[in-house]
């Protein structure tokens, strides 16, 4: 039984819209949109996001809230005999792996951040800006100290528990994220050129669409809301019995596809302004944005604020994958367990992190399968554990949990009836886990 649970449904709200939102929609969604096509994907995206990616997130906030229970425990809880808890394992390891190379991003960003601040990134030497992400990323000392103060600042809020570490930090970076944005929302949408990019990403070119993209779209929606890690089952975990939780899965999926769409509308008109291409791929906002701001007046300062935007967005996700290894390991005996474990498993992860942070400078010429350690170790996680443990999240509620539990855990607090229940198991139990496999199977042929 979780003893720390959130004060409010806001907190519990802005937190797991923290760990949804993250690099996964900021960084993530706007280079996979320019690379497939703008605005018939982000159509696509948002279709997919709105019914199997909430039928998803529902059922890990049902089976989170009616165990009280996280990684491990709560397949263990429902189903004591056979090998599912080896489902909270395979999200713990999952989150493990993921935070250790995406803290090594959030480590850029930083060294990014600090750099900023002279006007270094926007006005680097002969005005070449893949030279200066080179030559950041290629310093063991500046990444490495960059790596390590991301994973203290994660440490110092996951250490003082879900009330007084997690929720009071997110209930101040979430809404200071949202006002960050549409600042420079404003500021893109002002320079000349601009509509151009806002027709690339809102307009739909439905010719364009292929199999690849809707497979590709599907995959961003359950990447952009943390699924198949457990994670929105350890935040549902601590969430009171009283909560509406449709309602509240809505609310995370609202928030996700807000800071989509401010996303696009900072990137896109930015880079259409500047006859920049939108397809430059995962190094679109190191390379690419400042190229945009050293064009504007006040370019620096508009990225600083980007960057202090994107260290947020980073954070509320490491949280989130902290919290899971975290939680599991201390249950019982949090008062006691929660700080020594906290920094255990962050310095863990961040040992771990090492070889992916030295992938484009020390390691670099150390090639696994053909390809850098970092780019593997991102495969290894996007590719193939994520599919997986959303799989089997998808297959565990509907058929483990009696039906009889799930309907009086989704309707409980709520005024939807027995025919919203109806269409939701169905969902989860035919539709999603069919079209996790598709995507699946294509990601690995592909």
């Amino acid at each position: 039984m979780a003893s720390d649970q959130w004060t409010s449904r806001i907190g519990f709200i802005l937190a797991a819209a923290g760990s949804a939102i993250g690099l996964g929609t900021v960084w993530r969604l706007p280079y996979v949109a320019g690379t497939e096509g703008g605005g018939a994907f982000f159509l696509i995206f948002l279709i997919l996001l709105l019914t199997l990616g909430s039928t998803l997130l529902l059922a890990e906030f049902v089976l989170g809230r009616r165990t009280q229970e996280g990684a491990i425990r709560a397949y263990k809880n429902v189903a004591s005999n056979g090998n599912w808890h080896w489902i909270g394992i395979l999200g713990m390891v999952t989150a493990f792996l993921l935070l250790s190379f995406y803290s090594v991003v959030g480590g850029w960003i930083i060294a990014y951040l600090v750099r900023s601040f002279s006007g270094q990134v926007t006005s680097p030497p002969g005005g070449d800006y893949s030279a200066l992400f080179e030559t950041i990323t290629a310093n063991p000392w500046e990444v490495g100290i960059a790596h390590l103060a991301f994973m203290v600042m994660t440490i110092l809020v996951v250490q003082r528990g879900i009330r007084k570490g997690i929720e009071k930090a997110t209930v101040y970076m979430m809404p200071a994220l949202f006002i960050l944005f549409a600042v420079l929302v404003v500021r893109s949408l002002t320079l000349d050129g601009a509509w151009e990019g806002v027709v690339f990403f809102l307009q739909p070119d439905l010719s364009a669409v292929s199999g690849q993209t809707l497979l590709t779209a599907l995959g961003q929606a359950f990447f952009s809301l943390s699924l198949g890690v457990s994670v929105m089952v350890t935040y549902s975990s601590y969430l009171g019995k009283s909560e509406n939780l449709p309602r509240s899965a809505w609310s995370v999926v609202y928030l996700t596809i807000l800071i989509a769409f401010m996303a696009g509308l900072v990137i896109f008109p930015s880079v259409f302004a500047f006859d920049l291409e939108p397809d430059e791929g995962p190094m679109l906002i190191f390379t690419i944005l400042p190229a945009v701001f050293g064009e504007i007046t006040f370019g620096s300062i508009f990225f600083t604020l980007f960057m202090i935007l994107m260290l947020f967005a980073t954070l509320t996700s490491a949280f989130s994958l902290v919290e899971i290894v975290v939680a599991p390991l201390i249950r019982g005996k949090e008062e006691q367990k929660r700080v020594k474990m906290t920094w255990t498993v962050g310095l863990l992860i961040f040992v771990l992190g090492i070889p992916s942070n030295l992938s484009f400078g020390l390691l670099s010429d150390w090639h696994i399968f053909g390809d850098i350690f970092f780019n593997q170790l991102d495969f290894l996680v996007s590719n193939i554990l994520l599919p997986i443990g959303a799989l089997l999240i998808s297959l565990f509620v509907p058929w483990k949990m009696s039906k009889t539990d799930l309907q009086e855990e989704l309707l409980r607090g709520s005024n939807r009836g027995n025919s919203f229940f109806s269409m939701w198991l169905f969902t989860i139990r035919y539709i999603v886990p069919i079209a996790i496999v598709v995507v699946f199977i294509s990601m690995l042929a592909g």
